[in-house]
Order: C-alpha cells, then structure tokens, then sequence
C-alpha cells in the first residue's frame, strides 16, 4: 500500500498540523519523532518548551528484582511522562536502597545492594545534563504518580521512594549546592554560596537544606552555621537530617569519605511563591494538625504547579499518634485536594512558620531570628512554581 501523497505533504509542510499531532507524544518519544526532519525538529522544541509543569515517579512497593523499585518504575514511567527533566530530586527508604551484607556459613559475603551502584543505575535513566538530587532515609512520603489528588502515603517501613522530575520553566531557577565540613579550614567559601544562589540573589524565595552524617564530631555545629546565614523571612527554608545523600551530579568528588555535610536545593525566580508551617511537639492528635495545615491553608499560595514537602521525625507518625496511621499527610491532602506531597522520615527537622509571597514577605523587624532547627516535629511546605 503506498502512502497518501496529500498526507505526506501535509506532515512534511505544515507545521500547525504536524505540531497538533505530535502534542499526544510523551517526550522520549517527541525526541524520538524530533529526529525525522528539521519541521518535526522544530515543532519538537516548540512543544517541549511549552511543557513546564513538574512530573514525579513514585513508588510504595517491594521489588524482586536486585534494584530498588523506583529504579524499575523510574524506567517505566519515564517513557511515559510529558516532560524532559532538567532537575531531578529524589528520595528513597535507606533499608532496601542501600541494601545490607549477609554473611553466610563460609565467612563470605553476598551483597545484596549497594546505594551507589543503585544511584548510577538511577541516573543512566535519565537524559545526560540531567541535574540530580538523592537522598536515602529512614522513611519516605509519597504521592501515588500521576495522581495529584491522590492520598499521599507515610511509608514508615519498607521499600518506597519519589522522583520529581522538574523541566526547565520559565522564570524559575533550580540549582543544587554541597557544602562539606573541611577538618583543615573553619572558614565556608563564600564563592560557593554565590554559586549556588544563596548570596547576593534578590530572587531566591525557597532553600531545601539537608544535613547528611549529623551523628559525626561538629557536625551540629556545621549544620548551625549554614542554617544561621540563610535565616531571613524573604525566604522559605526547610528540610531535615538524612541518613546519606547518594546522588550530587554537580559533585566534583572532593570531599573525603565519610565527610557530613549539607546539602539541597535552591528555587530562585520572582514569580515563586512558597509557605511554611511547623508541628511542633504539642500537635499530638487529628485536630491539632488540622489547626496547622489550616495555618498554612491561610497562606493562600496557589495549587496549580504547587509541590508539598513534608520532612518529619522518625518519633512521628503512628508511633506519635498511636490511634490512626498517616495521619499528617491525609490532614494535607484535606486542605490541598490537588497537591502532591512528599518528604521524608529523618532525624531532626529545619524549618518554621514562614510565608514568601509575591503580594507579601515577612520581614526582619528586630535582631532576632527564627529557631529553624528542630526535633520530634513535622515541617510542611508549600512551593508554588508559577
């Protein structure tokens, strides 16, 4: 059967067609397809600047095989996903990630997982200029994928991880800092902090932080004195202690082994907007988190191309409550019906009561500053992308 030579003419001439038809194309494919001709190419590019919205991956389920589950479904997924990642944060449960050695009879070990191999078979899934971000931790926070009103899950136990995938948007700027505890100087590089845009940077309006290793000698201290520099009401911080961070593709691999250190995320851009709300130790039941996420709820931000963050205390969740499980994160989702969340279980939480909005910022009114470090709570934020 030979092809319709008006059909031909049509795909190969005209380009409001070919890029209506194109648009039904997840990205692998859109790139795919980007390759037939330069009008397919151009409408390519065209269509993948118009997709801004973050995707996510997300997984709660054990897997058979010797890679973690979000390896096999971040696999899976990303054939499907309508965006190309420029950044990509993810977390996963610190058992099942990082795996363990068992000794068997003959003094021998098998292996069953080791969290830097699963973190490079991770990154291979993912395009080459790829920014990434990965953190392992007790226990995780996920939202089902593809689902944003889907009941967000506190996965205390077992296998589960989470992959935002972020693509380049308009306006806003994510970047990745690292900062490690150097033995031989006392001094932070001040160019570091300049490059990771958290100085001199009239846009940054969010700062996801997290201290990796806070166990070792001065490690607290470490953490204080990042944490105190950044500690202004123009802009949001929050995160937590991890157990390790696997994934840094910006990492020149300078620091010594087994260093502890910081690191995160910057989101800099003057149409982000963001809020935050502590639960401390005296939200101890349903209604007293509702009273919190009410608090938040008042802040306004927007739930369109909005991303929940929940970085909580491993003391938490049902061990906290005792009378109902995932109790955080279902008062969440009754205040934000369209917002996905994720977080993590960790060792201690950063973070305050905190509003950056376009039409209003609290500001420093005195000397005093906010205590941002934190333990046997829960952080919730909100990052609205515009």
């Amino acid at each position: 059967m030979e092809p319709d030579p008006k059909a031909f003419y049509v795909l190969s001439n005209l380009a409001e067609v070919v890029e209506r038809v194109l648009a039904f194309l997840p990205t692998k494919a859109l790139l795919r397809a980007a390759c037939v001709c330069r009008l397919w190419r151009e409408c390519s590019r065209r269509l993948l600047r118009t997709r801004q919205n973050f995707a996510w991956v997300s997984t709660a389920e054990s897997c058979s095989s010797n890679n973690h589950a979000l390896v096999q479904v971040l696999q899976e997924e990303l054939e499907k996903v309508q965006v190309l990642p420029q950044m990509v944060f993810y977390i996963a449960d610190a058992e099942t990630f990082s795996g363990h050695e068992e000794h068997c009879r003959g003094q021998k070990k098998a292996r069953r997982r080791n969290s830097k191999e699963t973190a490079i078979a991770l990154e291979k899934l993912l395009p080459k200029r790829c920014q990434v971000l990965g953190l392992v931790t007790p226990g995780t926070v996920v939202t089902p994928t593809g689902s944003r009103s889907g009941r967000p899950l506190e996965v205390e136990d077992g296998e589960a991880g989470f992959a935002l995938l972020f693509p380049k948007i308009d306006g806003v700027k994510i970047q990745t800092f690292h900062f490690f505890k150097d033995p031989k100087s006392k001094v932070i590089d001040e160019n570091q902090f300049a490059e990771a845009g958290l100085k001199n940077n009239p846009d940054l309006r969010v700062v996801l932080l997290f201290g990796y290793n806070t166990w070792k000698s001065g490690a607290t201290r470490f953490l204080h004195q990042i944490v105190n520099r950044l500690n202004e009401k123009s802009i949001i911080l929050a995160g937590g202690h991890v157990d390790s961070f696997t994934s840094l593709t910006s990492e020149s691999n300078s620091q010594p082994a087994e260093s502890c250190g910081v690191v995160g995320l910057t989101f800099s851009g003057p149409q982000i907007q963001s809020a935050a709300v502590l639960l401390d130790q005296d939200v101890v039941d349903e209604k007293t988190v509702e009273a919190a996420m009410q608090r938040l709820k008042a802040a306004s931000i927007p739930e369109r191309n909005t991303v929940g963050f929940m970085f909580a205390c491993v003391g938490r969740g049902y061990q906290h409550y005792k009378t109902k499980r995932n109790l955080e994160a279902d008062a969440f989702r009754k205040f934000f019906p369209s917002v996905p969340l994720f977080g993590f279980f960790g060792h201690g939480e950063i973070g305050c009561d905190r509003i950056v909005t376009g039409n209003f910022i609290l500001r420093e009114c005195n000397n005093v500053k906010d205590d941002l470090l934190h333990g046997y709570t829960t952080v919730v934020t909100l990052i609205h992308l515009g």
